[in-house]
C-alpha cells in the first residue's frame, strides 16, 4: 500500500547552488565562438568601409 504520512523529510547537508551570473555565461565555448565570429564580421566590414570603399 502506499505510504502518504506526512513525515518530516531530513535536511540534506549539500549547500545552496549558487545563481549563475554573466561571467558563467561567458565562459561557454558556444557562445565565445558565435562572438568571436560575429566580432571579427563586424571587424572585417569596418576595415572594408575604412580603406576599400
Amino acid at each position: 500500500m502506499l505510504d502518504t504520512s506526512r513525515e518530516p523529510v531530513p535536511a540534506t547537508d549539500a549547500p545552496a547552488e549558487e545563481p549563475r551570473g554573466c561571467l558563467f555565461a561567458l565562459s561557454q565555448p558556444p557562445l565565445m565562438i558565435f562572438l568571436g565570429v560575429i566580432g571579427c564580421l563586424l571587424l572585417i566590414a569596418a576595415v572594408h568601409d575604412l580603406f576599400v570603399l
